[in-house]
């Protein structure tokens, strides 16, 4: 009794002095949270929670506040709270729901419908416009050289053309898709990831294995999904323009505005542009291609009852690149004298959405792009056209509380044509362009068995107007634990791809060596199966950890790969007799601390190839690669500095003979970035850097015989073999085609970005 009245005196005299406390818990799923803020608005004062949850701030005058919690991974919450003479303390308890950024972003990629990613039982990587701007480039093909296991891969020494490799698999076993309608594919694998302004892009979803039970043909390795911003939610303006010390120049504008009362518009362009012949390592050849593109974006959005979807959006991207001899130019486009390998590639896209006014969630999409493509490879013309056009209606169901239903049918139509035997009769002089009919139907059951686990099931049925009926079914199963911490995916498919090798092995367009098919080429298919885990730390002192791993195996026949080593003056397509396959296994540790962001990921691969009983490495694969992004945040200067870079192992290399000098395997190579960025006020930011840091490049002898790139000086059999002699002593011929990294050597860069939100 007299411990109380001690109790009741001494809290008296903290009122008479104006000590008043707020104290309570902060819980989320019963847990009590540690380390989390607690603090009244527009004053000093403030704590944190202990081991229990617990928190109390003394000495808080009369008066009324907004009392405000917040902790990395959970949502802000803010309650009002007055203190009086008559209730001078006040216990305010919080429970704290995860923040969307700890539940994962909303994905569309894994199902094809909006979900939660930690909900997703497809394993969907996410990486958001901010995560780009710490490594600023002028398409989202070279940003994406810092995400794990994504590797863009340069085909060429000359004019630089590339694909996207997603866990060793080449560019044309990825699909790439423009917010959620395939785009990029056939003939523009090769430049369909640049032109598209950054100014413009939300975010970029990436599912790495066989997506093809919803996304059909070409998403045998993965997918990259390319989500640009909601017109409504969008900047008004936007202006980001940055430059190099090598000439390099890239523009990104983006702005919003409204036509009438319910039509947002969303413009992005993008112009870049590079006119300076380079030529360090001497040998006679640009080590970056010269390049004059520019790319128009135009989006709309329809506001409708019920906030039903309505969208459609435009792109047209121009190019002209070159690379080549240094004193080539236009006059010699086709010539023999001066080697120049030029590309003219104009392209349209169009894509839009409409859900229709009816009580079931019934989707229509629709895409159609058309690619024109006008080149030289030395005296070797190569002219294409390539007309998509797609269509797809999708149906959401749920069914009772576990079964989410959804069925779709598409239609896909293709026509190309070149001026290669490869669209042409038998007779090599009538055309005979290559038309294709793709109709297909799928059906997918996401059943929530109950809150820790998740299942789905899924099959595709293709007809092919050339190839005939595929199907290709997947299963996927998610657990996770009671407070979402945990994660663990386990994932299983089937994969299948129509090659055309014109569009997508720029080895077969050089005119360095015959192209050869010896049989009429099959569909490839594979089979898939992964297993994912992700967990999340909440650590003391507001640090956060997050763990991503995964490892998986595909297993592939009728591979098609080209065979440039039995014959060097040839490249020789079949469908592999026997089957090759990809393993491997990545993680990605992702860090946060107060003004510290850091995101470190390797990913240990092996993509073997067993013929006629033999193991043989996958030409231009590695085994290894490492990537990481760290930035800090100086608030009192307003600076942030992000050091970025990746690590790559050897790679087997494609040599032209048993003779050729070159080394067989590249080394161990790293591109390092370092760049700072000032925000200034009223939206504007200016920053700058240094690319390559430690000036890394390809060794100079990388083009075989550029002295010679004609085959002029080169001495050939009766059977088309090359033979030694005193000038070329390694029976070499020449080839632009060995090419593992970029020529491009340390750069300094600096760049301004404007903002206006209103």
């Amino acid at each position: 009794m007299r411990q109380i009245k001690i109790i009741i005196l001494c809290l008296m005299w903290a009122q008479g002095l104006g000590a008043q406390i707020i104290s309570g818990f902060v819980t989320s799923n019963g847990e009590a949270l540690e380390m989390v803020n607690v603090g009244l608005v527009g004053t000093t004062l403030g704590a944190s929670t202990n081991a229990k949850g617990y928190y109390h701030i003394n000495h808080v005058p009369l008066g009324e506040y907004q009392l405000t919690v917040s902790i990395l991974g959970y949502e802000t919450q803010t309650k009002k709270v007055v203190l009086t003479e008559a209730k001078p303390n006040a216990t305010v308890n919080f429970v704290l729901p995860e923040s969307a950024a700890a539940l994962g972003e909303v994905v569309i990629s894994g199902t094809m419908k909006e979900v939660s990613r930690t909900e997703s039982p497809v394993p969907v990587e996410v990486y958001s416009a901010k995560f780009f701007e710490a490594n600023v480039c002028p398409s989202i093909f070279e940003s994406l050289q810092n995400v794990n296991g994504v590797r863009p891969q340069l085909n060429c020494n000359v004019c630089n053309t590339g694909d996207i490799h997603i866990n060793g698999l080449e560019g044309p076993y990825t699909m790439v898709l423009i917010d959620g309608m395939p785009i990029v594919s056939g003939l523009s694998t090769v430049y369909g990831l640049t032109g598209i302004p950054q100014s413009l892009i939300e975010r970029v979803e990436i599912v790495k294995g066989p997506a093809s039970a919803l996304y059909g043909s070409e998403a045998v390795g993965g997918l990259i999904n390319i989500i640009t911003k909601k017109p409504s939610n969008a900047p008004l303006f936007s202006a980001d323009v940055f430059a190099t010390s090598w000439g390099e120049v890239n523009t990104d504008l983006g702005a919003r505005f409204k036509i009438g009362k319910r039509t947002h518009s969303l413009l992005g362009v993008n112009y870049f542009n590079y006119q300076v012949p380079i030529d360090r390592n001497k040998d006679g050849f640009t080590d970056l291609t010269l390049q004059n593109r520019v790319s128009v974006f135009n989006k709309l959005s329809f506001e409708r009852k019920n906030n039903r979807q309505s969208s459609i959006a435009g792109r047209y991207v121009y190019e002209d690149r070159w690379g080549g001899q240094t004193h080539w130019n236009k006059s010699f486009r086709g010539s023999d004298s001066i080697y120049g390998e030029s590309i003219y590639t104009s392209r349209w896209e169009l894509f839009g959405i409409y859900q229709l006014p009816v009580k079931e969630i019934i989707n229509l999409q629709i895409s159609a792009n058309g690619h024109q493509q006008n080149s030289f490879y030395g005296t070797t013309a190569y002219n294409a056209k390539q007309y998509i056009v797609f269509g797809q209606l999708t149906w959401n169901k749920r069914l009772g509380q576990r079964h989410d239903l959804l069925v779709g049918s598409t239609l896909r139509y293709t026509y190309y044509n070149d001026n290669t035997p490869a669209t042409a009769e038998i007779d090599a002089v009538t055309d005979a362009p290559s038309v294709i009919y793709l109709p297909g139907l799928f059906v997918q059951n996401e059943i929530g068995i109950n809150e820790q686990h998740k299942l789905l099931l899924g099959v595709r049925y293709d007809y092919n107007s050339v190839h005939g009926s595929i199907i290709t079914p997947r299963i996927n199963y998610k657990w996770n634990s009671l407070n979402k911490k945990h994660v663990v995916r386990i994932s299983a498919g089937n994969g299948y791809r129509v090659a055309n090798v014109f569009t997508e092995d720029h080895a077969a367009l050089t005119g360095a060596r015959e192209v050869v098919f010896t049989e009429a080429l099959k569909p490839e298919t594979s089979w898939n199966g992964n297993i994912n885990y992700v967990r999340k730390i909440y650590a003391r002192k507001g640090v956060y950890i997050g763990v991503d791993a995964t490892a998986w195996y595909t297993y592939f026949t009728n591979r098609i790969i080209p065979d440039y080593e039995t014959d060097p003056n040839k490249i020789i397509y079949n469908n592999l007799d026997g089957f090759s396959q990809s393993t491997g296994g990545s993680v990605n540790v992702d860090v946060t601390y107060k003004d510290f962001t850091g995101l470190i990921g390797f990913t240990a691969m092996d993509v073997s190839i067993k013929e006629n009983r033999q193991w043989l490495r996958q030409l231009l694969t590695e085994r290894f690669t490492g990537v990481w992004s760290i930035g800090y945040t100086f608030r009192k200067a307003g600076v942030i500095v992000d050091y970025t870079g990746n690590l790559y192992g050897p790679m087997r290399l494609p040599l032209l003979s048993d003779l050729d000098n070159r080394a067989g395997y590249s080394p161990w190579f790293s591109i390092q970035n370092i760049q700072a960025t000032k925000k200034l006020k009223k939206g504007w930011e200016i920053y700058g850097g240094i690319k390559n840091l430690l000036n890394y490049t390809p060794p100079a002898n990388s083009i075989a015989r550029a002295h010679d790139p004609f085959d002029k000086e080169v001495q050939f059999d009766a059977q088309g073999q090359v033979v030694p002699t005193a000038n070329n002593p390694n029976a070499l011929t020449f080839d632009p085609n060995y090419v593992f990294a970029s020529n491009q050597g340390i750069r300094g860069f600096v760049g301004v970005r404007y903002v206006l939100q209103k």
